[in-house]
């Protein structure tokens, strides 16, 4: 027997371990998709054994390569891959217990949960638009830290569902146009889905596609390892462009009966076809158990990536950029942001100027990224419109990954994955622009930001009916109340330049937790014209205005309206009612405070909530002796002064609802 001949008889029994383990577990949980990672068993076992350098010793290594299961469903692959290079959270017990509460082995893969996994993945199309953050970041980083620090790939495997969905189509073209080639994407070609074949729903020639984005693609059969080696060995050569690698694979190969069916998608062999698949593969131990060779074998894939992991760290040790280096990778540092901030709002509150929130976004843009080291912002097409982009920024190119500015082009979707990628790559504070009402648009990828913790800022102007004539298309009535609704984000609608850069501290310094900015088109005057050092926007919400004696009503009102609750304390007090004026530009961080401060801060006396958004979460700032001013429907197209009057969203509305209230 030759070496070749040798070392793919290794990764056979390799892939098979993949194989085997996988049907057990989607066996024992009666659950789960043992399809996909039994196809792909071989791809898999290529790239990890000849290629792909990770080290579970130190699943955090900067340097490791980055894999990515775009086709989250065959989680399995990845829990099994990982079960056998060892890592340490990965042991029997939990491939044993798949898919079972308090386990690591979630349905899909979970950032977080376990170590080996880079992103979550499963809402199909996210994997691959978040490895082409990645894989843009790991050139970003390398243009500023050299071949010796950052050398490595990012590999994707997609399956039929990724490249349906739309999200595709905006991360494979921004990935082509960047010439990103250090990303590979492996093509699962199995011709499935759920429904039967995928001729039932699409006709698309996929690699001509890819061709068309500008990527580097080939076609080999996904069971011919040295076939599979050699596509692999061409897309690393391809530095200038992206590879796809169509395989053509069977669906839940190894399995005598069932394979190349629909029905190995998503549920369990039983124990007929189990026992069936054994015997064709030569298997003959009990379930979740391995060979030892076998095992062996996989654990060589993780010396390899040992020892890559020490050359590098050796590298480190005596590079001359090692502080900046570490620094990049480290959490923002508060303290040394707070000073900057701090004289900046200083100035504001003694200047006083009246700008749009969108403009005041810039303007604290400029010192956020003064100071950071490492911030990287960009645009779905809207930089002039969203502000994001301040006056040292330069862009990122496909001939110079230096910049710090992205043109992510009309792909809002695309962008919002992106940055998660950036940021779960590391390196970089990332931040990226839309107008609100398309924030349905980067739902899916918002959504797992929270889900996963990743500390990105979403730059969403043009926050309400404020926009004017663009109508009722680009009025984001609903969109603030739907944010709010997701679990782990924070939305904070600043009424001012001062607030906005709290904001943006907030943001820069968040540790584990997204931010969304809504930013008004038009015009605001600075309400907060006393400084103060403290951070009055991180507790969410905070008297404004006080009046003398005790309160006879309570007006609560977020961004742009806070200067209609200002006017209409006013107005109330010349009607003899003494009126709080509570500025409450994030429910979630103000739903974080103690019950003390909150009640502190909004009273028992009648309260009023005024947004011009629809009223949904509002009643649990304003309880029931309340009223509420704003939105109870789609806007219109007019100047914006027009509309606030047309759905009565005015200082007199506000106050004649106080008065209302009083008189009961």
């Amino acid at each position: 027997m030759n070496v070749q001949t040798s070392v793919n008889a290794t990764e056979t029994r390799m892939a098979n371990a993949i194989r085997v383990l996988t049907m057990d577990a989607v066996q024992a949980a009666n659950s789960g998709h043992p399809g996909a990672p039994m196809g792909l068993a071989d791809v898999a076992t290529v790239l990890f054994n000849r290629f792909l350098n990770v080290d579970p010793a130190d699943h955090t290594w900067p340097d490791r390569d980055r894999f990515v299961m775009s086709a989250g469903h065959g989680s399995m692959l990845v829990y099994a891959i990982n079960h056998l290079l060892g890592y340490d959270d990965m042991d029997t017990q939990q491939i044993r217990n798949f898919r079972q509460l308090g386990y690591r082995t979630a349905g899909h893969p979970e950032y977080g949960h376990a170590k080996g996994i880079e992103t979550t993945t499963g809402p199909l199309g996210q994997g691959i638009a978040t490895a082409v953050g990645m894989a843009l970041a790991e050139r970003m980083h390398n243009a500023r830290f050299g071949n010796e620090l950052v050398d490595h790939y990012t590999y994707v495997l997609a399956g039929d569902g990724c490249l349906m969905e739309g999200i595709s189509h905006e991360a494979i073209d921004l990935a082509g146009h960047l010439g990103l080639g250090r990303l590979v994407v492996f093509w699962d070609d199995n011709r499935i889905t759920i429904d039967g074949s995928t001729d039932l729903s699409t006709s698309m020639d996929q690699p001509k596609r890819f061709e068309a984005a500008g990527w580097h693609v080939q076609a080999v059969d996904g069971h011919d390892n040295d076939a599979i080696a050699a596509a692999i060995e061409a897309a690393r050569a391809e530095t200038g462009r992206p590879s796809m690698i169509a395989c053509r694979t069977v669906i839940g190969k190894g399995a005598p009966n069932k394979a190349g069916s629909h029905k190995v998608h998503g549920a369990p062999l039983g124990d007929e076809e189990i026992a069936a698949t054994r015997a064709a593969l030569g298997w003959d131990l009990p379930p979740f158990e391995t060979p030892g060779d076998v095992r062996t074998a996989w654990r060589a894939v993780a010396q390899r990536g040992a020892a890559k992991r020490a050359q590098w760290q050796a590298r480190l040790a005596t590079h001359p950029k090692r502080d900046a280096f570490e620094t990049s990778l480290a959490p923002v540092d508060a303290a040394q942001l707070a000073p900057a901030i701090e004289a900046y709002k200083a100035r504001l509150s003694q200047d006083a100027p009246k700008v749009a929130t969108r403009k005041a976004s810039e303007m604290a843009l400029e010192v956020i990224n003064d100071t950071l080291p490492n911030s990287v912002g960009g645009s779905a097409d809207l930089t002039g419109s969203n502000n994001t982009r301040t006056s040292r920024m330069r862009p990122v190119t496909r001939a110079d990954y230096s910049g710090d500015y992205i043109h992510y082009g009309i792909r809002e979707h695309g962008m919002a994955a992106a940055m998660n990628g950036i940021a779960l790559h590391g390196g970089f504070f990332t931040y990226g622009g839309t107008f609100l009402a398309f924030a349905d648009y980067c739902r899916p990828a918002i959504r797992l930001s929270a889900l996963m913790g990743v500390p990105v800022a979403y730059v969403m102007t043009h926050d309400s009916i404020g926009l004017g004539e663009d109508g009722p298309t680009h009025q984001p009535v609903e969109t603030i109340a739907s944010l709010r609704a997701i679990p782990n984000l924070t939305v904070i609608r600043p009424a001012d330049a001062v607030e906005t850069a709290e904001a943006w501290q907030i943001a820069a310094t968040s540790g584990g937790t997204p931010t969304v900015l809504c930013l008004s088109r038009q015009g605001l005057p600075t309400v907060r014209t006393r400084h103060t050092d403290a951070n009055l926007t991180s507790k969410g919400a905070y008297v404004l205005r006080e009046p003398s004696g005790e309160r006879d009503v309570t007006l609560v009102a977020t961004g742009s309206e806070v200067e209609i609750a200002l006017q209409a304390a006013d107005m109330l007090a010349e009607r003899g009612a003494k009126t709080a004026v509570v500025s409450a530009p994030s429910f979630e961080l103000f739903d974080q405070q103690p019950e003390e401060y909150q009640i502190a801060v909004l009273g028992t006396s009648p309260r009023v909530g005024v947004e011009a958004a629809v009223a949904q979460g509002w009643d649990k700032w304003l309880g029931h002796d309340s009223a509420f001013i704003g939105m109870t429907g789609f806007g219109a197209s007019a100047p914006a002064p027009d509309l606030y009057r047309h759905f009565n969203i005015t200082a007199e509305a506000v106050a004649d609802a106080a008065m209302t209230l009083l008189r009961k």
